[in-house]
């Protein structure tokens, strides 16, 4: 078996199976240990699978949910690195609430392995974090929107007035000096309910969203706490975001997707690279205070 062969096959044994140990990988491919660890790194290095002491988890896309068709597009590679960001925000055993925008699901795919609480709308982020052993995962019910596999409407909303969380991340359709926005009128109402079950709320939106207004406006900008977007952001945004008091975590310029990450399987949405530590600056503005 050729070494492109057999980094096939694996990929497709850790997306079959979510979590698959070392040895049986091993075992299954008649090669050593070491090989199927370096075989890895490289899965890891595409964001479609996380390392655990023992064995491996997918975190790749999934062949029973599609979404994020858009997943090549240019602005692709700032949403992961804006899930990177984001993860950095989060502490072991906090309990946060996740939305089913697809900058938001680049940051589920980074907390797989962590011991967290997380409670979400989406089908795609539900399906990812059930493979985890570390994540007490609650799922919001509700209609479900077909086009974002989301669910939303008045079960959803009655829901999420009997939940509290730490945090909630969002993402949005566009962002103005007039606040948040999204084009669908329910998703908005289920997205006002996550903000008030939160202590704070946190805004994942890749560049190219602000300066836009979409059909309904979820909060103005000084109802959330803090944004997390790419480099590319201009200084007029950063200008509303300070005169409102909004903390700003500018992400790393993104990096270059990985031979694997540019041949994706069936499904939607691209994964990220493996996190690092404490590479995104936070610039506090109006010293907006973080908790």
């Amino acid at each position: 078996m050729t070494t492109d062969k057999r980094r096939d096959r694996l990929r497709d044994l850790v997306q079959d199976r979510g979590f698959a140990a070392l040895g049986e990988l091993a075992s299954q491919l008649s090669v050593s240990e070491s090989t199927i660890r370096r075989d890895l790194e490289m899965l890891e290095e595409a964001g479609l699978a996380r390392r655990t002491h023992g064995g491996v988890y997918w975190t790749g896309d999934s062949d029973t949910i599609s979404v994020f068709e858009s997943r090549n597009d240019d602005s692709w590679a700032a949403k992961q690195s804006i899930g990177r960001a984001a993860s950095e925000l989060i502490a072991d055993h906090d309990t946060i609430l996740l939305d089913g925008g697809s900058t938001v699901y680049e940051l589920a795919r980074l907390i797989v392995h962590r011991p967290l609480q997380v409670v979400t709308n989406s089908l795609p982020v539900a399906h990812l974090l059930s493979t985890s052993d570390s994540i007490d995962l609650v799922m919001i019910g509700g209609c479900v929107r077909g086009r974002t596999s989301v669910t939303i409407g008045p079960l959803a909303d009655s829901q999420l007035a009997n939940i509290h969380v730490t945090t909630a991340f969002l993402s949005v359709a566009g962002v103005s000096p007039r606040g948040l926005f999204n084009s669908d009128m329910m998703l908005v109402e289920s997205e006002k309910a996550m903000l008030a079950s939160a202590e704070r709320g946190i805004v994942l939106a890749d560049h190219s969203k602000f300066g836009k207004t979409s059909l309904s406006r979820i909060c103005e900008l000084h109802q959330i706490d803090t944004v997390v977007t790419d480099a590319g952001l201009d200084s007029d945004a950063k200008a509303w975001l300070e005169s409102a008091g909004v903390q700003l975590r500018l992400a790393p310029s993104p990096l270059t997707p990985s031979p694997l990450d540019q041949s994706p399987p069936k499904t939607s949405a691209a994964a990220p690279a493996a996190p690092t530590s404490n590479t995104s600056p936070t610039h506090s503005l109006n010293n907006a205070n973080l908790t």
